[in-house]
């Protein structure tokens, strides 16, 4: 038996991808990304004009998924976590950039508040022990998360697999 381990991030260009490949790639464990699931499977309902993207529609998304949850051995990354059936994923990495930037205080609160909103959704969605946050402000951070979580990995296949 192989963990389910969802990634989740507030801004663009902090590491989930590189660091969900990279963890797919060095335990085995099979990565999805939900907006390549959804563009292949037109899992959409309408489109935003607002936001000029494709509105998710999420209980399909949740089908799709359900079957490779079943499976084992699971990486999903999606920027929220609220609508993905809690029993899924044993543990779940919010990945933090917390580096300051020195652009418009506006963009840091913008910023500051998605943040907050990713903490607060993974708490009301997970159980708090599942729900770790990971900051991801450099190189070196990125490969630190990435032995943790393969060290979590190893460990939790230690104790379920024997």
């Amino acid at each position: 038996m192989l963990p389910h381990i969802l990634l989740t991030v507030g801004t663009p260009g902090v590491g989930k991808i590189t660091l969900g490949k990279e963890l797919a790639s060095r335990s085995g464990l099979k990565y999805i990304t939900v907006s390549d699931l959804a563009k292949e499977g037109q899992l959409y309902d309408g489109y935003d004009e607002e936001y000029d993207c494709p509105n998710l529609e999420e209980d399909r998304v949740v089908d799709e998924l359900d079957n490779q949850m079943i499976e084992g051995g699971v990486i999903v990354d999606y920027h929220g976590c609220d609508f993905f059936l809690e029993h899924w994923f044993h543990i779940v990495f919010v990945l933090l950039e917390t580096r300051g930037y020195n652009e418009k205080k506006l963009k840091d609160n913008i910023e500051r508040e998605i943040f907050q909103v990713l903490n607060e959704e993974a708490a009301a969605s997970y159980k708090e022990e599942i729900v770790h946050e990971l900051p991801s402000n450099s190189p070196e951070e990125l490969e630190s998360n990435i032995n943790q979580i393969l060290k979590w990995i190893e460990q939790w296949v230690k104790a379920h697999n024997s």
